[in-house]
């Protein structure tokens, strides 16, 4: 079983001096060496502390504007060096190497330069690299040294040291290892992201933090979420958000956010089962409910405009998951807070653009975001009908709709709201039937509405089934061999068809 170690010697550089200052008086209580470089041996200095230049040690000072500091086999050497290898052990005598065992580096701060400046000399000034080999070298001998990367665990060491008399274990050397490796792989995937923007010779991703889930789609799944939600949302109010509840959020955010006017959307299971864009958000909630106030039941609901009073009171009135907003106004979070365990969200933002993941087989894919938003110059008429102005813009809605709902899908919309919908079904004709009937269901007239479907139709069936329940516009994506045969069935039935070219399949 392999001994405890003891401190006698230590390496210290860091970006960040936060969190330092008790690590440092710990070691200079224990008795033990301190060896650093510039800014940090200042700060160190200044605390009353005696301080080893590493400039004395190599004989080189810091060279090429600081990017040379340590990289030196007298630094390097005193921390790979292993206490029961005799060689190493002749060869840091021979060539008088000070053994490292602790060391304490962080990292520049690539991310964030990336994220405040987009002039590259900047950003690639704060691409670290002797920190990094620091990092590595001093984690791979785990069995002799110590590494610490993250000012958060500067006091935590130092209480450790103190309460251990100035040794580690092998135990906890390992873990603190382990953290290290997933540090320096995670900055070296954020650098690489940054290089390789189209990410087409290889799948790099570093997300962190992490939060363990309560479980994963079902209790006997775990589950855990990789990011840092905080910035996109703040929790007002309610229990922990599930596996469950950040799919159906990222559903909600994803189509709020192709929405201008005010608007609300009720999503259960990824799909939309009400919309509605209104004047105001008051009503725009109550005609997104009455789309389909039976699906509503425990589901998700998203505004793109603030919550008042009058609509929290009546949102009060249902039970629901979780609700989104971008605020809450006077007195409506405390009104909505009246049940212990329904979560409120306020936004902060969008949802980055750009890129999206999934994981299958034993990979990941990527792709484009969807982010095409139709406006009426992407519509092409095909039929000798056409639609009036507030029709057109019903189709518009319709097609947002459409986008962020499960293929197969068909929605119905008139006035702005959402009437009926088919999703995730087979066929699309089976699509259709089912918004149909979800729309008879809560005695909504189709005469007038719109259908949007997320794919071309194969066949004239599902404008024939439209047109008898009512339906006298269509907008849909084109480009079947048999386009013709569904032109002529409009043109035949007096029923206005416009094609967007921009196909919406969702699995």
């Amino acid at each position: 079983m392999q001994q405890p170690r003891k401190i006698a010697n230590a390496l210290i550089s860091v970006f960040y001096k936060d969190g330092l200052e008790p690590l440092a008086k710990a070691l200079n209580q224990l008795g033990v060496n301190i060896y650093s470089t510039g800014g940090t041996q200042e700060f160190i200095e200044k605390l009353g502390i005696k301080v080893n230049a590493v400039e004395g040690l190599t004989g080189y000072p810091s060279i090429l504007g600081g990017r040379v500091k340590t990289l030196h086999p007298k630094v390097f050497g005193g921390i790979l060096a292993r206490r029961s290898n005799e060689q190493d052990q002749q060869e840091v005598k021979e060539f008088e190497i000070p053994f490292f065992d602790l060391v304490v580096v962080d990292l520049y701060p690539f991310e964030e330069t990336v994220k405040s400046t987009s002039e590259e000399a900047k950003i690639i000034e704060k691409i670290d690299i002797g920190g990094v080999s620091l990092i590595r070298a001093a984690a791979k001998n785990f069995n002799d040294t110590i590494i610490v990367c993250d000012k958060n665990d500067c006091p935590i060491l130092a209480d450790t040291l103190l309460t251990q008399n100035g040794e580690t274990s092998i135990e906890q050397r390992r873990v603190f290892a382990t953290k290290a490796f997933h540090v320096t792989s995670d900055y070296d995937g954020k650098i690489f992201q940054y290089f390789d923007k189209e990410t087409t010779t290889a799948f790099k991703a570093s997300i962190e933090p992490a939060k363990v889930l309560r479980y994963g789609e079902n209790p006997h799944q775990k589950g855990v979420f990789y990011g840092n939600l905080n910035e996109l949302l703040t929790q007002k109010h309610g229990k922990e958000l599930s596996y469950n509840n950040l799919l159906d959020i990222d559903a909600a955010l994803n189509l709020i956010g192709d929405f201008t006017e005010p608007t609300v959307a009720i999503i259960k299971h990824n799909n939309p089962c009400g919309v509605a864009s209104r004047s105001n958000i008051l009503e725009a909630w109550k005609d997104a409910l009455s789309g389909d106030p039976v699906s509503a039941f425990g589901g998700v609901i998203v505004s793109n405009q603030p919550i008042d009073e009058a609509t929290a009171t009546e949102i009060d009135k249902i039970f629901m998951e979780v609700l989104i907003a971008p605020g809450y106004v006077g007195n409506a979070l405390q009104i909505l807070q009246s049940k212990k365990n329904r979560v409120l969200l306020q936004l902060n933002g969008k949802l980055p653009r750009g890129k999206q993941y999934r994981s299958l087989l034993n990979g990941v894919v990527k792709q484009d975001k969807n982010e095409v938003i139709l406006t009426k110059k992407n519509l092409t008429l095909v039929t000798q009908t056409a639609a009036d102005e507030a029709t057109l813009n019903d189709m518009l809605f319709a097609d947002k709709i459409v986008k962020h709902t499960k293929s197969n899908t068909i929605v119905l919309a008139k006035g702005g709201k959402l009437l009926g919908i088919g999703c995730g079904q087979t066929s699309r004709v089976d699509a259709l039937k089912q918004a149909i009937a979800k729309a008879q269901a809560f005695e909504f007239d189709l005469t007038g509405a719109v259908m949007s479907s997320d794919a071309f139709f194969p066949f004239p069936d599902c404008v024939e089934i439209a047109d008898k329940a009512g339906i006298k516009s269509v907008i849909q994506p084109g480009g079947s061999i048999k386009d013709d045969a569904s032109i002529t069935y409009c043109n035949n039935h007096g029923i206005a068809m416009y094609l967007t070219g921009t196909r919406h399949f969702k699995h």
